[in-house]
């Protein structure tokens, strides 16, 4: 056993130093054969785990996750300070310095009254510190780890800033219909519909975008009314002393519209 000092409340470096314990000779197997690589699912899991305590705006469950959050930034970091990589310190100074870098409007002489303008003098700064010499090399920046709706989102809103958007909303519901319609031909041919519904989907968001529609928070609503009105015409089934897929699709598709046309039942 380790010779740490227990305490009534502990601070951040008590938990930079227990980690440190974890990972050290003699401290946590599993801790210590950890990799970026191993580990990245659980550091994705508890960024969720803390943005669903966001939505249920619960602070305890908040003060929870982002103490997982917090673990995971760390535990990340300490595995490259035993690769002698970099250390917390220099992570601390990495971000010290971009968010310096980014808020002229703070630090410097440059003014931003409002929120707009911030985002605007953001995107010029963040591709002049990385280099990015055209809207291409911006776009390719986006990372690629990120759920594809919001890497769709996040690509057409920095290809829109260089001029490459439809002049309304119709436009871009015209080429989702558009798009709706090859993929249609696509399925009932046999071939291309996989590049096919990424396009639709592609267009979806785009039409989400003229809307002020984020199209993950779409998506996960449109999860939701599924599980409600599943569950509704699950229930139905049960009442008559069966089972979904006991019966034909007619008949459930006639139990699922009575869902949709009576949510609370």
């Amino acid at each position: 056993m380790v010779n740490f000092e227990r305490k009534e409340t502990y601070s951040l470096q008590d938990l930079i130093e227990i980690l440190r314990i974890l990972r050290a000779p003699g401290g946590c197997p599993w801790d210590r054969a950890q990799t970026h690589q191993s580990n990245r699912r659980n550091f994705l899991e508890e960024a969720y785990e803390a943005a669903e305590a966001f939505d249920r705006d619960d602070p305890d469950a908040m003060c929870e996750e982002l103490g997982d959050m917090l673990m995971q930034v760390l535990f990340n970091i300490h595995i490259e300070e035993d690769a002698g990589r970099f250390t917390t310190d220099d992570v601390t100074d990495h971000i010290c310095k971009k968010l310096i870098f980014r808020h002229p409007h703070v630090f410097a002489n440059v003014t931003a009254d409002t929120s707009e303008e911030v985002l605007v003098n953001w995107e010029v700064l963040k591709r002049q510190e990385k280099g990015q010499q055209t809207t291409a090399d911006a776009l390719d920046a986006v990372a690629r780890s990120l759920p594809a709706l919001w890497r769709a989102d996040k690509l057409q809103s920095k290809a829109a800033k260089a001029g490459f958007e439809f002049a309304d909303i119709s436009g871009a519901l015209d080429k989702l219909d558009e798009e709706a319609r090859e993929l249609r031909e696509a399925a009932l041919n046999g071939t291309n519909f996989f590049e096919e519904l990424g396009d639709v989907l592609f267009a979806a968001v785009k039409v989400g975008r003229f809307l002020g529609v984020d199209p993950e928070d779409a998506l996960n609503a449109a999860c939701e009314k599924f599980i409600a009105r599943f569950r509704s015409m699950e229930r139905a089934c049960t009442a008559r002393g069966t089972a979904p897929d006991k019966l034909p699709l007619d008949e459930l598709t006639r139990l699922w519209e009575q869902a949709k046309s009576h949510p609370d039942e």
